[in-house]
């Protein structure tokens, strides 16, 4: 059985942004053989539901309103390395573009809708301390990860 770090809105949490849920089925249904630990950086680090919508600005995070959130995305960002840490999670699962929780791709920062190669703050985090990060759209390897180390 595996411990997987996983964005609390991919379970059906209504914590994002916009204060929806973005639930994947194939992440739900890990929860029959592994143990999903749900967190959300965003509201971890204080901020509420619903919120503005920000994006990384260069080093900071900015709301549409031109507020500077990076102390709370941080603040989340710690929060949730430790307990990653904690439980000694396997590896986390992550959802994409997100500032907090995007992997290998998010927003550039325009709030235009575009995108730039980069790893939202969470992320990077833990990838920085050694926890291998995939994100939503990259079930097929989570499943091949889950098939080689036999914790299917």
């Amino acid at each position: 059985m595996a411990k997987i770090l996983v964005s609390h809105c991919l379970l059906g949490c209504c914590c994002r942004y916009k204060g929806d849920h973005c639930q994947n089925d194939d992440i739900v249904s890990l929860a029959k053989y592994h143990t999903l630990i749900p967190v959300c950086p965003e509201q971890m680090g204080g901020l509420p539901t619903p919120r503005d919508p920000s994006e990384i600005v260069e080093d900071k995070v900015i709301s549409c309103q031109g507020i500077d959130v990076t102390l709370q995305y941080h603040q989340g960002a710690q929060m949730t390395l430790d307990i990653a840490k904690l439980n000694r999670v396997d590896f986390a699962i992550m959802k994409l573009k997100s500032p907090s929780c995007g992997k290998g791709i998010i927003y550039d920062g325009t709030f235009t809708s575009h995108l730039k190669e980069g790893n939202g703050i969470t992320v990077d985090l833990l990838l920085k301390n050694g926890i291998e990060v995939y994100h939503d759209e990259e079930m097929n390897k989570v499943f091949e990860r889950l098939n080689e180390t036999g914790k299917e």
